[in-house]
């Protein structure tokens, strides 16, 4: 008993150290992809080095959601490569350590990964989103730079395309105004102005444009018509669009916006099984379904780091991340048809855990056995496999 809890305690030590690391890694991999977009709002739009803060803070949950479950898998893979690249492995074996008793720490080591994944989808993505879209708005409100671009065509602003020479800066006031208003699908307005203000209704995430001694020129699409009509003052409120909703959505909150909560009442309420209603529904499985990768992908990783062959820790971690891939395709693959109801989102949802979960337990049990697979024919197999279930699925509706 004494010799089992020293092998999980130091299994379990052994993984927290390339956890850490792959986790910093691949966050700052995943930053990169708005790292340029918030240096062009840092330099151009003179935003704060704790707004710049903020909004990697609100972005991580989205991208832990999947960083975490790839770390548990290549924490787990890079520490059995180590081992069995140290014949510690072989050691144990020697000793009468059967490979089923290594796999307590590493079940224990992907529970938690789980359940911070689960932490992350449940409650860090809505919070994230929600927090972002405030964020994006205050910034508008407090900035018109950021919102409103001097001397440029402006399309931030629903169906408006807005046009401001210059900004009076001892009032804010806006200067030789021109607007293109295509909110109604019948008539373009064109509006121009000599001078405007602008505020903000932070209740409605709107701007309230108010312009003075202008021109308004409206031409009837349908009929043919135009009309031209002066104003002394004239209001119009501006729908934020990339604004205020850049990374979450303006309005109504999207499926990434809700809490389980509300995805459960929508979708036991939902009217039409349309788009949306499975989107809702996909959204609600992923929050279950990729914490449980940790545990189908941790399982897997033990197998693919004991084999021989894998000994290289370079080969043994470009299958982890080749297996990994396999697991995003598959899920994407899942989404794209369960969006489209060619099958029920719990299964494109559930069916990557499954697949990679069954393959794990399989290679698992024939290591344990001393029975060595060639790894390498996995991913042709599944390349073979995947395209006659989606096959015989469309062929038999």
């Amino acid at each position: 008993m004494k010799l089992n809890l020293i092998i999980n305690r130091y299994i379990f030590n052994e993984m927290i150290p390339p956890f850490i690391i792959t986790i910093v890694f691949f966050s700052f991999i995943f930053l990169m992809r708005i790292i340029l977009d918030i240096t062009n709002m840092i330099v151009n739009y003179k935003i704060g080095i704790s707004t710049f803060l903020l909004i990697i803070i609100y972005s991580m949950p989205y991208f832990l959601e999947f960083i975490i479950p790839m770390s548990v898998m290549i924490a787990v893979l890079l520490t059995f490569l180590r081992m069995s690249g140290d014949n510690e492995i072989v050691a144990l074996k020697s000793c009468g350590v059967s490979i089923y008793r290594l796999l307590p720490p590493v079940l224990i080591f992907c529970m938690m990964g789980c359940m911070l994944t689960a932490v992350m989808a449940i409650y860090g993505l809505p919070w994230g989103k929600m927090s972002m879209k405030k964020l994006a708005f205050e910034v508008a409100s407090s900035n018109l730079n950021y919102g409103i671009k001097q001397g440029q065509f402006n399309d931030s602003f629903k169906d408006i395309m807005l046009y401001i020479n210059s900004i009076d800066k001892k009032d804010d006031s806006l200067l030789d105004v021109f607007i293109e208003d295509q909110r109604s699908s019948d008539i373009v307005s064109t509006i121009v102005a000599p001078k405007g203000t602008l505020s903000v209704n932070s209740d409605k995430m709107t701007f309230h444009l108010r312009l003075y001694n202008g021109t308004i020129n409206q031409v009837g699409l349908e009929q043919n018509t135009a009309h031209s009509i002066n104003f002394d003052t004239y209001d119009m409120s501006l729908d934020l669009k990339k604004v205020a909703a850049a990374s979450a959505g303006g309005g109504p909150k999207g499926r990434k916006e809700m809490s389980l909560t509300e995805l459960i009442d929508y979708i036991k309420n939902a009217e039409n099984k349309d788009g949306k209603y499975y989107s809702s529904l996909i959204e609600f499985h992923k929050k279950f379904s990729i914490p449980f990768a940790c545990i189908a992908l941790g399982i897997l990783a033990v197998p693919l780091g004991i084999q021989s062959n894998l000994t290289k820790k370079s080969a043994g971690l470009g299958f982890g991340i080749v297996f990994f891939l396999l697991y995003y395709l598959m899920l994407s693959a899942g989404v794209v048809f369960g969006e489209v109801g060619a099958y029920p989102p719990i299964i494109g949802m559930w069916v990557p855990n499954i697949v990679l979960g069954g393959a794990g337990v399989y290679l698992l049990i024939r290591t344990a056995n001393d029975r060595p697979v060639e790894i390498i024919l996995i991913p042709l197999f599944l390349q073979r496999l995947l395209p006659k279930i989606f096959k015989n699925k469309f062929s038999g509706q």
